[in-house]
């Protein structure tokens, strides 16, 4: 929940966003101008980034693939150039696809691996030396999926405790710089990314009639939670609420899914054994077949 003094903390804030072209990237970005702060925009696709940027007074912006460490270095560097430096770096960019994993493509693996695990870590490496003062702050974007996994998003799992882990360590390493580190921790908020995700037959058949396993939040509990935790650099940002609790107790959180889902995975698997499921953004890496 934002505070009164979220403004006053954020106005003036250089803050730095990867995935910004549409999703939670946009809708942030779109907030903390609101709020203040001076944001810089990164991503994939260069019309939704001009169109963001333009709803953030003309913000600077760059078409980023995060998976290409040069590229990425550059980007950073132009764009904290046009800031006058950095206070913020949210490594938000991410992707998502169906993956059953003794049948599944390991292409799909590959891929998620490259965007979610290295693409954070390629953003984190170049916006280090920015960010390492005691008013910096770096959010690395995870998921609940790092907590509790479920059947079908194998990958993605992976690479988001992934992320949790790259975030946790890289919180101890900067903690001299006077630097603060945090991990947020999402359940299925209403974003493009969720509905692509999700929408398949064999996840449909997964869920049962619940059509979500945790029901979908409002994109805005998600963006009210980033506020604050930007503003106050906390260590974990989580929406919706009942997150945080599953959490702290995510090994008994782990057995009741299991639970819930068991009697409809075997269909499930089935059912993805005959569907093509897409990356939820389009990757330049995908490799065909």
């Amino acid at each position: 929940m934002r505070r009164p003094n979220d403004r006053m903390l954020l106005h003036g804030r250089r803050v730095l966003i990867t995935g910004a072209a549409r999703g939670i990237g946009a809708a942030l970005a779109r907030r903390l101008h609101a709020r203040g702060a001076r944001v810089a925009l990164a991503g994939l696709e260069p019309d939704g980034l001009a169109t963001v940027a333009g709803a953030c007074g003309d913000a600077p912006w760059r078409p980023c693939d995060v998976t290409d460490r040069d590229g990425v270095q550059r980007a950073v560097d132009g764009l904290v150039e046009e800031l006058g430096g950095l206070d913020v770096v949210v490594a938000n960019a991410g992707v998502a696809c169906q993956w059953p994993i003794l049948d599944g493509d390991p292409g799909v693996l590959e891929t998620t691996m490259r965007v979610n695990v290295f693409g954070t870590y390629h953003t984190l490496r170049a916006a280090g030396p920015y960010i390492s003062h005691p008013n910096g702050y770096v959010l690395a974007v995870a998921s609940l999926a790092a907590a509790v996994r479920a059947p079908l998003l194998g990958a993605y799992s992976a690479s988001k405790s992934a992320v949790e882990a790259l975030g946790d360590t890289l919180r101890i390493e900067l903690r001299h710089t006077g630097a603060r580190v945090g991990v947020a921790y999402f359940a299925e908020l209403d974003t493009d990314m969720t509905h692509r995700g999700f929408g398949t037959r064999a996840t449909a058949a997964l869920q049962g009639r619940r059509g979500g396993f945790t029901g979908v939040t409002p994109l805005s509990a998600g963006i009210d939670a980033l506020e604050h935790g930007i503003a106050t650099r906390a260590r974990r940002v989580h929406a919706p609420r009942w997150v945080g609790p599953v959490l702290h107790g995510r090994m008994a959180a782990q057995r009741v899914f299991d639970v819930a889902v068991r009697s409809r995975v075997e269909r499930a698997l089935r059912i993805a054994g005959e569907e093509d499921a897409a990356f939820t953004t389009p990757q330049p890496t995908d490799r065909p077949g």
